[in-house]
């Protein structure tokens, strides 16, 4: 029998025991919770002790619990009643069901890191594409077969709860979804590691598609309420914008300095349980929504001034409103800059109060127990913001402060375009944060000095390592402020990191190398997780790989799929990875009828790109070909025509809304579909389709249909992509350039698994001098 998804074989008959961890330490109310100690709760012992008793066991997790469990929260939670509700309340009901035992491992766990003292690390990043909370979360626990019965037995197919989940709209390209993956992993690996960011309330934009055109459109993705989020009103704090600093002297008479006045808003808290995969352990993901400081005026709102009534709500809440809004403009720049400061503050606050809760903490112990990792530029006003926070509110010696702050502080590069680089007018700064201002330039006074000591003080290496970059308008180059404070600085591919040191930042890995420290600029090259994207995106896939190399182990060890070499000759295998793409490709046929309104063939070949719309992507090099190969096709005869090969070619993304060029491209593609797909001669053999509103819940449709993917940057300006990954996990050849990731990729499956074109990054230079010169 021809195996199409998890649930046709019994894994018991092939001898594999896939029960996990969770499958007996959650399960059933025999389980004891473990008791915190007596300091954290003090004399209130015996008044708490029933409640403890009645919350000393975990909720059972069989099918018969599961089932009234979701009656309750369906007529408790919901006020729903047994005869009147949606699959939407359905869903949202089976979320707090499975929020329930999300809780009860998250309590847990921080309970852990708490008795065990452990160092913790902590994620800053804009934003974070996670895709939909429920069957990943599902998945991670082990509640797989317990929720399917469940459900099945109430008449209701698990699969489509899924589908009633809105994507959270927290991130947009492979940065976020980088973070998201970088969260599941670490949850998995048992490492004390939380995520910090903004709770976006209409994401970047829901992208439509009218009349060829991108138009953007906000994506109120929490409208109908998010059951797996924590609202934490007892965890907020405040974070001042503009004001002025003045000096004075404490009570002790000592000087001190005191930013005062401007605004206040508040960062109020809200989690994200992340559960790691065959472990205990469940993270957090804390966002952070704005809100004012003073939430209604009512002696405006009596004056009848009723919109200046609610102003402070209304300007708070631009803060976290959308993801990267348009910097066009200088008020586009300006907001920008305050929701990164918004978000980093807030975290510092929240991972520093977490830090002095200990007993007896010294600030020598600061860089054993906190390490920050800052996702690219956005998060890197930090390092000015742990100086302030560690000098000024805890009063730390200021050269104590600067080592704790470069010890703590690590940065990860995601361009290899200097250009590309935050880069903030001083103008600004000055207005927005005047004591970051004055901190930063007396990091950079400091840093200047070193500099010239070493170098002379006409040496050109000054200007370009000064935080400070000179010209008609002063600014605050980020990227020199992050390297400068950071303990560690990564890229994310070999070939990014080796381009980092050489191109984008020389001259600072000149100095690294010239004090000894050339390991300061290391690579991490970029992964992503197989259970979201294996496991969850292509169960028959997942089914087939646990079945053949007898357990789930590749799913924390995908070295271990190396194994599966052993059946490569095997027709079994053949046949059954042959039913699983079949079954892929009727998935991805019916999703692209539905937002495209377009029939494919689903023995067509499926050629898909996916990413952020840019030149330097190249998806206008992608629609160039498929014009050739129109042209190509309607210069045969009918009986040459029908050797071709058939071919889908589905192109997805978003083009940021100011980036008139891409979205030309996005205009382009769906013209030149319009004339392919009704054009008689090739319709059965060429169709090509802009698949809209790209996330992750459309990239879980489209890879594991996929026979070939498009990742065709120039090379050297890819840093690394990860689409590459989940593409060639679910059985993908790669079309592409020697770039980013690919190169890896490459040696790690052979050169017969990809197919390369193009110049390679040091050829890149000259060919575009003889471009320039008329050469081509």
């Amino acid at each position: 029998v021809a195996m199409t998804t998890a649930g046709v074989w019994d894994p018991k008959q092939h001898g594999i025991d896939m029960k996990r961890k969770s499958s007996f330490s959650l399960l059933d109310q025999t389980t004891k919770r473990p008791m915190p100690g007596s300091e954290e709760i003090g004399e209130q012992s015996e008044k708490i002790e029933k409640l403890w008793k009645l919350m000393d066991t975990y909720e059972p997790n069989d099918a018969e619990s599961i089932q009234k469990s979701f009656a309750r929260h369906l007529e408790y939670s919901l006020a729903c009643t047994r005869f009147n509700f949606t699959m939407q309340d359905a869903y949202r009901a089976a979320g707090l069901v499975l929020r329930d035992r999300l809780l009860e491992s998250l309590n847990d766990t921080n309970a852990y890191y708490r008795k065990m003292d452990v160092k913790r690390g902590y994620y800053l990043s804009a934003e974070y594409l996670i895709g939909r909370h429920m069957q990943n979360a599902i998945a991670n626990l082990d509640l797989e077969q317990p929720f399917k019965e469940a459900f099945h037995g109430l008449g209701m197919e698990l699969e489509d709860l899924f589908h009633e989940e809105a994507d959270p709209a927290l991130g947009n390209g492979g940065l976020g979804r980088l973070a998201a993956c970088f969260l599941d992993s670490m949850a998995t690996l048992s490492l004390p590691c939380w995520g910090y960011g903004i709770r976006y309330s209409y994401g970047m934009f829901k992208q439509e598609i009218q009349n060829g055109r991108q138009v953007e459109c906000p994506d109120f993705w929490i409208g109908d309420g998010c059951p797996f989020e924590i609202p934490r009103p007892d965890i907020t704090y405040p974070v001042r914008l503009y004001g002025e600093v003045v000096h004075s002297t404490d009570a002790k008479g000592n000087w001190c300095v005191n930013w005062v006045g401007g605004e206040i808003v508040q960062a109020m808290a809200y989690d994200n349980p992340i559960p790691g995969f065959d472990t205990y352990n469940t993270n957090n993901l804390r966002l952070w929504r704005a809100c004012p400081s003073k939430e209604f005026d009512l002696d405006k709102f009596s004056a009848a001034h009723f919109a200046d009534s609610v102003e402070s709500r209304r300007k708070a809440e631009d803060l976290s409103a959308v993801l990267y809004p348009n910097d066009a403009t200088y008020e586009g720049k300006e907001l920008r800059l305050r929701q990164q400061y918004f978000f980093v503050s807030a975290s510092l606050q929240d991972l520093l109060r977490e830090f002095i809760k200990r007993p007896n903490y010294k600030w020598s112990d600061l860089p054993s127990k906190v390490a920050v990792q800052m996702n690219d530029t956005h998060p890197t006003i930090a390092v000015a913001e742990m100086m302030r926070l560690l000098v000024d509110v805890m009063q730390v010696a200021w050269d104590e402060a600067w080592d704790l702050t470069t010890k703590c502080l690590n940065y990860t590069n995601h361009t290899v375009m200097p250009e590309a680089l935050e880069k903030w007018p001083v103008e600004m700064i000055e207005r927005m944060l005047p004591r970051h201002l004055q901190l930063i330039g007396e990091l950079n006074l400091r840093w200047i000095k070193d500099l010239q000591a070493k170098y002379g003080e006409s040496s050109p290496v000054i200007a370009a390592l000064s935080i400070f970059e000179e010209g008609d308008i002063k600014k605050i180059r980020m990227g020199n402020l992050a390297i400068m404070g950071a303990n560690k600085v990564n890229g994310v591919a070999a070939i990014h990191t080796e381009i980092i040191k050489k191109e984008t930042f020389p001259e600072f890995y000149k100095y690294c190398c010239d004090i000894g420290k050339p390991d300061k600029i290391v690579n991490m090259t970029n992964g992503v997780t197989p259970r979201r994207w294996v496991h969850c995106a292509n169960p028959a896939l997942s089914a087939i790989f646990t079945k053949y190399l007898g357990s789930h182990e590749w799913l924390t060890d995908m070295t271990k799929l190396k194994d599966m070499l052993k059946f490569k000759e095997d027709t079994k295998l053949h046949s059954e990875w042959m039913e699983m793409k079949r079954e892929a490709k009727a998935k991805l046929a019916a999703y692209v009828k539905e937002k495209c309104n377009l029939d494919i063939d689903e023995d067509a070949l499926i050629d898909i790109q996916i990413k952020r719309i840019h030149e330097y992507k190249r998806q206008l090099m992608n629609i160039l070909y498929v014009i050739h190969r129109y042209q190509d096709l309607k210069s045969k005869s009918p009986g040459e025509r029908a050797k071709a090969q058939k071919r889908v070619v589905l192109i997805g993304g978003k083009a940021a809304s100011a980036y008139v060029n891409a979205k030309i491209i996005i205009k382009l593609i769906n013209n030149v579909g319009k004339v392919i797909n009704n054009d008689p001669d090739t319709g059965k053999l060429l169709k090509v389709a802009f698949v809209p509103n790209y996330c992750v819940s459309a990239a879980q449709v489209m890879i594991p249909a996929s026979d070939i993917s498009e990742h065709i940057s120039t090379a050297g300006t890819e840093a690394s992509g990860t689409s590459n990954m989940k593409f060639v996990m679910n059985g993908g050849l790669i079309v592409g350039t020697m770039d980013g990731a690919n190169i890896e990729i490459r040696e790690e499956c052979g050169e017969d698994t990809m197919f390369i074109f193009g110049c390679l990054e040091h050829e890149v230079s000259q060919i575009a001098s003889k471009a320039k010169s008329g050469h081509y």
